[in-house]
């Protein structure tokens, strides 16, 4: 397999390649942070037996990241620091933006963000706010983009596609692992008619197809070091055509509860509704200018959508024989479902208050 530093000789590159090691905590894609005697980089192999259209995926990339800087331009923003809201794409030697190597595979590189981090699981509700708010604004600034990008994956998010892909490989129980997981099944199975709501509001004109992101984990927001703001938004391999509940749902997901999403002990699993209430400020105080009253009104029932829809591909991948995520231990996707679950529930415990501080906010 072509190495790191093979693959940055595929790039223009300001200075010479100097070291590349693992960054982050992705479960697809190769990711590098990579060096070079003047500047850093981010150096990402993608996975395409997940993403099969690749070039489809940086068109998308590169119409985003140039919508945004114009906007920023527009802005007359003079604060070379605005340069870090969007990121810069770095093209090969052959004019693209991207690079296939010898073996086939497909590559990317845009400049390093520094002085900004990510966080897997937020300290404190400032953070949620911040990250809430640079998801909300990345929507914004997307609203007017002239062109409906691609669907990087099909049905993404259509989560009743989701819950036949479960029920496929339940029938089909292809590694013997039906046995483990009969509670988890059950609790899914239960909110079976939960989850074509959203669908259905749309087929039926009340909610709209918008440009999203689509994989909101707020590790995919680069918080400012200095200032605490979220900057830039990252991971902008599934931004296509969505619905805005996508997005604003796994923040509920990945932002509220204080344990990681493959937590083992599930005491530690809960919705904090602090974070929650701190993720509706933030993302409404950039998004509340084009949602309608009834986008607004769904808000609350996302957060435990998207968390049940990802509780529900976490059990598909264990059933199947874990070929979609990345694992790391025996039983990986199957810990990272009952967390899904365990959190779901306690959104469930919750639901009523978060549906009156939804509807106190104007």
């Amino acid at each position: 397999m072509i190495t790191a530093a093979e693959a940055s000789k595929g790039f223009l590159l300001d200075g010479e390649f100097v070291s590349a090691e693992k960054y982050g905590t992705g479960h697809i894609n190769d990711t590098y942070k990579m060096s070079t005697t003047k500047q850093t980089y981010i150096l990402q192999r993608i996975n395409t037996s997940i993403f099969r259209e690749p070039e489809k995926l940086m068109d998308n990339f590169v119409q985003v990241c140039k919508h945004i800087e114009k906007k920023i331009a527009a802005e007359k923003c003079s604060n070379p620091a605005s340069r870090r809201r969007f990121l810069q794409v770095m093209y090969s030697v052959n004019g693209t933006p991207y690079f296939r190597d010898s073996e086939n595979g497909f590559w990317r590189c845009y400049v390093f963000v520094d002085q900004a981090r990510t966080y897997d699981v937020l300290e404190k509700s400032a953070q949620a706010y911040a990250a809430a708010a640079a998801f909300g604004a990345f929507q914004n600034d997307l609203a007017d983009l002239p062109c409906r990008l691609n669907e990087t994956i099909a049905d993404f998010h259509h989560t009743p596609k989701r819950l036949a892909a479960l029920e496929a490989a339940v029938k089909a129980d292809c590694c013997g692992r039906l046995a483990d997981v009969a509670p988890e099944l059950d609790f899914i199975m239960a909110r079976k008619e939960e989850y074509s709501l959203l669908l259905a509001e749309k087929d039926a004109g009340n909610i709209f197809e918008r440009t999203t992101h689509n994989d909101t984990k707020l590790n995919n927001v680069l918080i400012d070091d200095l200032t605490g703001e979220g900057i830039c938004v990252i991971d902008l391999d599934t931004v296509m055509p969505g619905l805005p509940h996508y997005d604003f749902g796994d923040m509920v997901r990945t932002g509220t509860s204080p344990a990681p999403e493959d937590e083992t002990d599930l005491s530690k699993v809960g919705m904090r509704f602090e974070m929650f209430e701190a993720l509706l400020r933030g993302y409404l105080s950039n998004a509340g200018s084009f949602l309608n009253a009834r986008e607004k009104e769904l808000l609350p029932f996302s957060g435990k959508l998207i968390t049940l829809e990802i509780g529900i591909r976490f059990l598909t991948d264990y059933l199947s024989g874990d070929v979609y995520f990345k694992i790391h231990r025996e039983k990986h996707n199957l810990d990272r479902c009952r967390t899904q679950i365990k959190l779901a529930q306690s959104i469930e415990d919750q639901f009523d208050a978060m549906r009156k501080l939804n509807d106190s906010i104007k």
